[in-house]
């Protein structure tokens, strides 16, 4: 069985998320959404709204496409937690050149921590490449418009966060 694992902080899970979801499960056999816990970046979500808004989005795909997606907290090293959840690929999105520079620079640790992990990028769509969770908390912040970036629940999850 190819398991994969695409991590990230999905802090909160983007439209772009769930693109590169699609298309990683079409490589793997089952796909593990390792969702970083990391305190240092201060979450606007807690790890138990951001694994809430994750798992129906990824039902939704699964119904979709077929395949298998397991959402999984973590807090240790990248690698560990592709050995935990018994991935041999780590996938990747990326948006633009400055995504490369320092996925380049993960995949070489990663490569020196464990050399039978392969590490595999996926491209962002034409459409998404400008979406960053960075920038629809901001823009949800602002009182702006974020329904063309996330699905629907995680808009309304904004909203909810920013105006209480």
């Amino acid at each position: 069985m190819r398991i994969g694992l695409y991590p990230g902080t999905f802090d909160p899970v983007t439209l772009g998320h769930t693109d590169i979801i699609r298309r990683a499960l079409a490589l793997v056999d089952r796909l593990v959404i390792g969702v970083a816990i990391n305190r240092d970046k201060g979450p606007l979500f807690s790890l138990e709204e951001r694994v809430a808004l994750l798992e129906p989005e990824c039902a939704a795909i699964t119904a979709e496409c077929g395949g298998e997606i397991v959402v999984h907290p973590f807090e240790n090293l990248l690698i560990n937690c592709a050995r935990d959840v018994g991935a041999s690929v780590i996938v990747r999105g990326l948006r633009a050149v400055a995504d490369f520079e320092y996925e380049f620079q993960m995949v070489g640790m990663n490569r020196a921590l464990d050399d039978t992990v392969e590490t595999v990028f996926l491209m962002a769509d034409a459409r998404r490449q400008a979406i960053a969770s960075r920038l629809v908390k901001e823009i949800a912040r602002l009182d702006g418009d974020v329904s063309r970036f996330v699905p629907p629940a995680v808009a309304v999850a904004l909203e909810q966060k920013y105006r209480t």
